[in-house]
């Protein structure tokens, strides 16, 4: 980025709620030349998961949007590998007549992005992994989502086992915890295991177990981390530290931060979300 380029502006997760997001980026007015990022699930739950995708997409090349679990799921129901449940609202973008463009452009886009200091995932990353081990096991996962075989690849990442990181695990092992760290954690334990079923705020973690950036000696704490995914979370602001899903689709709010490098010079902008419940 460079001193002309304004500062990214990252959201937290859409899933669907178009209506807020227009209305934040109303707020915003964000030039066109601003760089947006989206911390993963654009689409399902809310009740306009097309037109939001769409929405982003259209927006070209500025957009930076990681992979998170509901648009893997979009994926896995347009291969057939996974069905859609009564409380998705994947089936008109499956129906729309562009549903082969934009499940294209949902394949390829990448599980982590670090630019300027400032490393965005979904939903987290193991202790024990660096930047540098962070982007390689994403570049990994990438490639294989891309290549012809993808659907394939896609249905062996599916699984909870194993739930801990090692650098001697086996190729499929080792993207299915990538997989999970990227797309599914929020408790970890101290060592990096990690645990799926506890989805409440940070004082709900099981015994044993601490929100994953609170693990001790996590390599990432001395980058910026953005991420989605934990709605229970809420708005999370820290030096180094910035959790933006604040449960829009659940009623609650839609949150923007603008990513400044000073902690000081980021500003928050949110709006409600009612409508989206």
């Amino acid at each position: 980025m460079t001193e002309h380029t304004p500062q990214p502006l990252a959201f937290g997760d859409l899933q669907g709620c178009r209506t807020p997001f227009q209305r934040l980026l109303k707020q915003l007015s964000p030039s066109d030349d601003t760089p947006l990022w989206f911390a993963g699930d654009l689409v399902n739950r809310g009740p306009e998961s097309l037109a939001t995708l769409r929405d982003v997409v259209g927006f070209g090349k500025r957009v930076v949007a990681v992979l998170g679990n509901h648009d893997l799921h979009l994926l896995a129901a347009s291969a057939g590998i996974r069905r859609t449940k009564n409380s998705d609202t994947l089936d008109d973008i499956l129906a729309a007549p562009d549903a082969a463009d934009l499940i294209e452009w949902v394949r390829q886009r990448p599980f982590a992005h670090f630019e300027n200091d400032m490393l965005m995932v979904h939903a987290g990353v193991l202790p024990q992994w660096d930047v540098s081990l962070t982007l390689e096991l994403a570049d990994e996962l990438q490639r294989a989502l891309r290549a012809p075989t993808w659907t394939e690849t896609l249905k062996d990442l599916y699984g909870n086992e194993p739930r801990r990181w090692s650098p001697d695990l086996k190729r499929a092992d080792r993207m299915r915890v990538a997989f999970n760290a990227f797309t599914r954690i929020r408790f970890c334990t101290p060592d990096g295991a990690m645990e799926f079923a506890a989805n409440g705020g940070p004082d709900s973690a099981p015994q044993g177990y601490v929100p994953w950036f609170d693990a001790p000696g996590r390599q990432t704490e001395h980058v910026n981390v953005v991420f989605g995914h934990w709605a229970a979370l809420g708005l999370l602001m820290r030096d180094n530290l910035i959790g933006l899903d604040s449960g829009c689709v659940w009623g609650n709010r839609l949150s923007a931060v603008r990513l400044a490098a000073n902690p000081a010079e980021r500003t928050v902008a949110q709006v409600d979300c009612a409508e989206c419940n």
